[in-house]
């Protein structure tokens, strides 16, 4: 009894941790809008959300069932087995559902939910019935084949109508309002608020009332006789209550982006809750029913858990705080939100994916189809409409990701979808629901232009791909859990849970480091007030100076390392150089915002922050090809230096060395003392470089330099010479700066310094 007991208590537990990287992930389904949008500040926004979840959370009583019999048959399995089912499936979920909220993927925690019991039923079933002596196909015995085909086609099957349907009502709602939609409010804003506030009360009363428990039979079956009715009684209040809103000064879709988000939450409560307790509540109702049978594990069939048993509702009552809590302190959450709001983001900008060969050709083949639409429409028509799409000019540098009117169809089409789905007893995934609909009305607002397309397409794809995988992995993990189990008992449980809190451990520690750079980044883009250009550029030597002083120590370091042919310390000096390149991600992600942020009359700050960005890739880049290049030669086991080679690079190491220190004291103190000796220093340099090389080629010629020991030397000396211009170059600019000396082309400068021009 104690080992059944310990497992319940197990469950309880992840299902506390299933609970917090769950919500994580599904806050996005109704966070996206109100935040893209700003309707409001976060902390209101958080605070309708949470009301929503716990709203929610009470009404879920009715919306445990398929974590009991929606995916397997209970009846054909023991006790034993379904406890060994439970415990896969939690183990799975926090595992998976992490994984993806570390890398800021919006997934489903339906499709994982379904696909753990799957495969976990499936295992176990496998199990049973080869060690019976029966064949594979009696699985289908075991396995809710024809629940489980319809959730899966359900779901998604949603994904097109969701995508399909969010555009097409974005690209007439956008037609109506056009970007200056405030001058339509009166009548456009007004009706449309009237239909989607209509809508949205539809949809709680839908999702909230299916849920209920507490709520008579006859009252429900009364709302779904008489739907039509109830929605032309609340399109016509909700009309005359935003016109009196209206004529009461107050922006009406901005209650409606509110409601939206409102409902969403509890749908999401109310639906999603099964995925996170309700695999932990059947094992206690499993355990409980066990107990009191006074059976064998190994003999009590669990036909008790294909009746219907509501959740206590102090139960989802707890659930719903912890939810809660999970949505106001979980940083992860705000990933996966970021990611979607990004991706739907009107403005260009820097993107987070990369583009691909899929992604390309369905730009082109969209863009293709959009020519020959659009040439066989009228003239007067195309201009109307491209008028309408014509977003207005921003006087904000930081504004909203988009406008109240797409938030509002974001989210009153997924409502809407969503009760239609759950009115027809159709299964569905709110997260790709949510997420479809708003890649399609960003795609109808054209949000997606030239310069994001292949990368908002790019993004998307890697979203869906994700869908996928989770699947996939949902399906195989608990399958081999559900088998491990099976096979070793305890002592896969205890390695199982070991591996979960060490996996767990480390992809925290992952996103609080990329947190901390995405936090140093967001900080540095948020700054939008005018500033001059000295400004900026004062900004920046603080990230060159720390540039300077890596490279100093990571170039010494690698040719220690391989004079000693010291593999730990060149990986050492690898780690840190990804290290600078990381932190020089700011400049990256920065630059087109610093230009923004510089004073107009400041042209020549544009241009010495442009040089000063090309100057910092160069350097990096330089010092990167360094450190690879020797790093590579001693990993592959090459030709060592010869004892005079390792001499003469050891003295250039101490020139370097020294070159480097004082053109980063320099820019540090901003004092120009050193300026003219650091110039005259530098040619020196430059001419023991040159003699080194013809040396070496003197070397091949007459000694029989190896190739891979030659090629070595001379990627080291030349790009040796290569951080040396840049860090003179580097003075120069503040040196110019500071003097308010005129810059009549940056790369002038460049090309003289690197002695290319």
């Amino acid at each position: 009894m104690e080992f059944y007991l310990i497992i319940v208590v197990l469950l309880f537990v992840l299902a506390i941790s299933d609970l917090i990287v769950g919500v994580s992930n599904d806050a996005v389904n109704f966070l996206n809008s109100a935040i893209g949008s700003r309707v409001a500040n976060w902390r209101t926004i958080m605070i309708v959300a949470s009301v929503g979840i716990v709203l929610g959370a009470t009404f879920a009583s009715g919306m445990m069932e398929v974590a009991r019999k929606g995916i397997f048959n209970p009846q054909y399995f023991v006790f034993a087995e379904v406890m060994i089912i439970f415990l896969s499936v939690m183990l799975t979920d926090i595992i998976l559902l992490d994984l993806f909220n570390t890398f800021g993927m919006p997934t489903s925690t339906t499709v994982s939910i379904v696909f753990e019991l799957l495969g976990a039923a499936v295992s176990v079933a496998a199990i049973k019935v080869m060690s019976n002596g029966e064949g594979l196909s009696a699985l289908s015995t075991y396995i809710n084949s024809e629940s489980a085909l319809k959730i899966i086609i359900g779901i998604f099957l949603s994904v097109g109508v969701a995508f399909t349907v969010g555009a097409i009502i974005q690209y007439v709602t956008r037609l109506l309002f056009t970007f200056n939609y405030e001058k339509k409010m009166k009548w456009v804003g007004v009706v449309w608020s009237g239909i989607a506030l209509a809508a949205l009360s539809y949809f709680l009363l839908i999702k909230g009332l299916k849920g209920a428990s507490f709520v008579p039979a006859a009252f429900k079956q009364w709302t779904v006789e008489n739907t039509f009715m109830l929605l032309v009684i609340a399109a016509v209040a909700m009309t005359v209550l935003s016109l009196i809103l209206h004529y009461l000064k107050i922006n009406v879709l901005r209650i409606v982006v509110l409601v939206g988000t409102f409902a969403l939450a509890m749908a999401f409560a109310g639906n999603d809750l099964v995925n996170f307790i309700g695999v932990p509540l059947a094992g206690f109702e499993s355990y409980n029913t066990w107990q009191a049978s006074g059976t064998e594990a190994n003999n009590l069939l669990m036909e008790s858990l294909a009746v219907k048993y509501p959740a206590k509702t102090y139960m989802l009552l707890i659930a719903g705080g912890i939810m809660v809590l999970t949505l106001w302190f979980s940083k992860k959450a705000r990933s996966v939100t970021e990611t979607e709001v990004n991706l739907g983001r009107q403005a260009d900008g820097l993107e987070r994916f990369d583009s691909n060969l899929l992604s390309r050709s369905i730009v082109r083949g969209v863009m293709g189809l959009f020519r020959k639409t659009s040439s066989s429409l009228p003239k007067g028509a195309k201009e109307k409409i491209s008028e309408a799409f014509s977003p207005k000019e921003e006087r904000e540098l930081n504004p909203p990701a988009f406008d109240l009117v797409r938030a509002s169809v974001n989210l009153t089409v997924a409502s809407i979808l969503i009760a239609i789905a759950t009115s027809m007893k159709l299964p569905l995934s709110t997260t790709y629901v949510s997420f479809m609909v708003a890649m399609g009305t960003s795609l109808s607002d054209r949000a997606w232009g030239r310069d994001s397309a292949v990368y908002r397409v790019a993004g998307v794809l890697n979203v869906i791909g994700g869908w996928f995988m989770t699947a996939f992995i949902a399906f195989s993990v608990s399958a081999l859990f559900a088998y491990l189990i099976s096979t070793f008992g305890g002592w896969a449980i205890v390695v199982i849970v070991l591996f979960a809190v060490l996996f767990i451990t480390n992809t925290f520690l992952y996103h609080r480091r990329q947190a901390k750079s995405q936090k140093k980044l967001s900080a540095a883009q948020s700054r939008v007030e005018r500033v001059p250009a000295k400004t900026i550029i004062d900004d920046t030597a603080k990230t060159v100076v720390n540039s300077l002083e890596s490279i100093r120590t990571a170039y010494r370091a690698s040719i220690d390392g391989l004079t000693a042919e010291n593999r730990k310390r060149l990986q050492e000096v690898r780690e840190a150089m990804k290290g600078l390149a990381e932190s020089n991600e700011e400049f990256k992600y920065t630059f087109h915002g610093s230009i923004q942020r510089i004073s107009e009359e400041m042209a020549e700050g544009s241009r010495s922050y442009l040089l000063a960005y090309d100057l910092q890739q160069d350097i990096i880049q330089s010092a990167e090809l360094i450190t690879n290049s020797i790093k590579s030669h001693v990993e592959d086991v090459l030709m060592p230096l010869t004892t005079t080679q390792t001499a003469e690079l050891k003295q250039i190491a101490e020139d370097v060395d020294a070159f480097l220190e004082k053109s980063a004291e320099i820019i540090r103190s901003r004092n120009y003392t050193g300026y003219e000796e650091l110039m005259n220093s530098q040619r020196p340099i430059f001419i023991k470089i040159d003699n080194l090389l013809a040396t070496q080629s003197r070397g091949i010629r007459e000694e029989g330099y190896s190739a891979r020991n030659s090629m070595l030397f001379f990627s080291i000396l030349l790009e040796t010479k290569d951080l040396i211009a840049d860090s003179t170059a580097f003075v120069r600019l503040y040196y110019a700066v500071d003097h308010e000396l005129t810059l009549e082309d940056p790369f002038i400068l460049v090309n003289k310094t690197h002695g290319k021009g």
